[in-house]
């Protein structure tokens, strides 16, 4: 494992990026740790950390002159090589830490309690036990949220808008985590009263999604909800050739899932909380602390529908769904 691979300071061109028209926050160099839970060459994780970069340059931040960014890419949603991350990054002594997802803010926690850390896209930080509460979350800790468990329930009545004749349901998830046994459970709950049959698929082994949905696409009338997990990411492309070919109806969580050939997503936009938790950031290397910053949950929430998609398993898709979404893929 190259794990010095991973540590490399800020990526591609961020150190070319403009100062920001006004005054330099502080002439000494500050440092910033980023601990990221997906492969370094996968896109979804650069326009993240691109997002991020960004925002911190028009806030005064830049690269090579005031800043200084270590990365590390917990590659593979490997729960050892996150803590390897956590480590390294912590031994760097980063003035801030930003932690994207739940893995890498339970990696960071066993490692320190007084750094300070900002999280993003993380499910439920109370229940997980990252902060005390969210207007006052205490601690080394603070950040953005992804959603609330009860939007796991609405995949499922998506599902249901969008192939009326489902009866069974395939729920992709990590039971390894708090996470994915919430959004399973929201899932259970909006089940009950509809009748569905769910059968719940483990998102850690590639080999075995494979092996599950082909053994589930044996029988009629069913469908897949891909929960919010870090395997989900890391295998989205493998999850959606599997859906596709054996011409299942799915919902996912995100809409980069849908962009690469998922039928639907519901869920808030990713990139965005990286942007935002760069003012936070920036807050928290002007003397704030994190216990005093109150965690921010999304306010919208995108309904994205791949036609292509529905074509391809030959579903037509509502008139009032496609009314109804935010965007449509042709």
């Amino acid at each position: 494992m190259r794990r010095r691979d991973f540590i490399g300071g800020i990526i591609g061109s961020a150190a070319a990026w403009p100062l920001a028209a006004h005054a330099e926050p502080t002439d000494r160099v500050r440092r910033i740790g980023v601990l990221m839970n997906l492969l370094s060459n996968d896109p979804e994780g650069q326009a993240r950390l691109t997002a991020f970069t960004r925002a911190l340059s028009k806030l005064g931040w830049t690269e090579g002159r005031n800043l200084h960014t270590d990365i590390c890419w917990a590659e593979q949603n490997d729960p050892n090589l996150s803590r390897q991350c956590a480590e390294e990054l912590v031994a760097l002594k980063p003035d801030v830490i930003l932690a994207s997802a739940s893995q890498s803010v339970i990696a960071l926690q066993r490692v320190t309690s007084s750094l300070p850390m900002v999280f993003t896209n993380v499910i439920d930080p109370v229940g997980a036990g990252f902060i005390s509460t969210m207007a006052r979350p205490g601690g080394n800790t603070t950040g953005f949220t992804a959603f609330e468990y009860s939007i796991s329930g609405k995949w499922l009545d998506l599902l249901r808008e969008l192939a009326p004749n489902v009866k069974r349901v395939a729920v992709l998830r990590d039971p390894s985590y708090a996470t994915g046994i919430g959004q399973f459970a929201a899932i259970q709950s909006a089940a009950s009263s509809s009748g569905m049959e769910l059968s719940a698929f483990d998102l850690r082994d590639a080999s075995a999604i494979e092996r599950d949905l082909a053994a589930f696409s044996r029988e009629p009338n069913g469908g897949v909800i891909t929960t919010a997990a870090g395997g989900a990411a890391v295998h989205r492309q493998l999850i959606i050739s599997f859906m596709t070919q054996y011409r299942l109806p799915n919902v996912c969580p995100f809409r980069y899932f849908t962009a690469i050939g998922g039928l639907a997503s519901y869920g808030p936009n990713t990139t965005d909380p990286f942007g935002q938790a760069a003012s936070y950031v920036d807050r928290i290397l002007k003397g704030e602390k994190p216990a005093d910053l109150p965690v921010q949950a999304p306010t919208k929430y995108e309904l994205i529908i791949n036609l292509k998609t529905a074509k391809a398993i030959g579903l037509t898709i509502p008139q009032s769904l496609l009314v109804a979404a935010d965007e449509v893929i042709e």
